[in-house]
C-alpha cells in the first residue's frame, strides 16, 4: 500500500510538471514561433507591408525605369528628384529619392489633407522644408488622386489605413521616419 501511494504522489507531480511546462509554452508563443505572415510585420500588420528591396540605382539620363513591385513604388531605381513643397502630387522619382534619404510619405486622395493628417505629421517630424527631406528626416504630406484614406509610405514598406486616427499610422511614421535605403 505504501508503494501505490508513492507511485500516485509521482505520477501527480510529472502531471504538474508536463501541465506547467506546456501552459508556459502556449502563453509564451513557442508553439506558434515561426509562423508569422511572410511580408507582414507588427501586430496586424502595424508596421505595415514589406516589399522586396529593389535597390537604390540611380538611372542615367534617357533610362526607363524598371517595373516596380508596388503601386506607388518602395523602391527601385530612379533618378534624382526633390521634393520642394509638402501637399503636391509626387513623382515616382520624387517618391523613391525621398525614401531612399529614410523620410516617409503620407498620401492622401482629397484636395486638402484630410483633418489631423499635418498634426501628425508635424508630431512625428519638424515642419517640412526641402532641407529637412534632403537630410531623410521629414514626414511629407503628398496628394495622390483616387486614394482612400491614408497611404503612407516608407523605403520597402506601406501602409494603407481609413483614417488618420487610427493607431498603426503614427506607430508606422515613427518606426520608418529616418530609416531610408542604407
Amino acid at each position: 500500500m505504501a508503494g501505490t501511494n508513492w507511485i500516485e504522489r509521482m505520477l501527480i507531480v510529472v502531471a504538474g510538471v508536463a501541465l506547467s511546462v506546456g501552459l508556459i509554452a502556449l502563453l509564451s508563443g513557442g508553439l506558434l514561433a515561426g509562423r508569422d505572415t511572410p511580408g507582414l510585420y507588427g501586430t496586424a500588420g502595424q508596421l505595415g507591408v514589406q516589399f522586396r528591396d529593389q535597390g537604390d540605382t540611380l538611372l542615367p539620363a534617357g533610362a526607363r525605369p524598371p517595373a516596380y513591385d508596388s503601386v506607388p513604388p518602395t523602391s527601385g531605381p530612379h533618378r534624382i528628384a526633390t521634393i520642394t513643397r509638402a501637399g503636391s502630387e509626387l513623382s515616382s522619382d520624387q517618391v523613391l529619392t525621398a525614401l531612399a534619404a529614410g523620410d516617409v510619405i503620407l498620401m492622401y486622395g482629397t484636395a486638402r489633407p484630410p483633418a489631423g493628417l499635418r498634426a501628425l505629421a508635424d508630431s512625428v517630424a519638424a515642419p517640412f522644408t526641402p532641407a529637412l527631406a534632403a537630410a531623410g528626416q521629414a514626414a511629407i504630406l503628398a496628394r495622390r488622386p483616387a486614394t482612400d484614406g491614408v497611404l503612407a509610405l516608407a523605403w520597402t514598406r506601406m501602409l494603407h489605413v481609413r483614417s488618420v486616427s487610427a493607431p498603426p499610422l503614427r506607430s508606422f511614421a515613427l518606426t520608418w521616419l529616418g530609416r531610408g535605403a542604407g
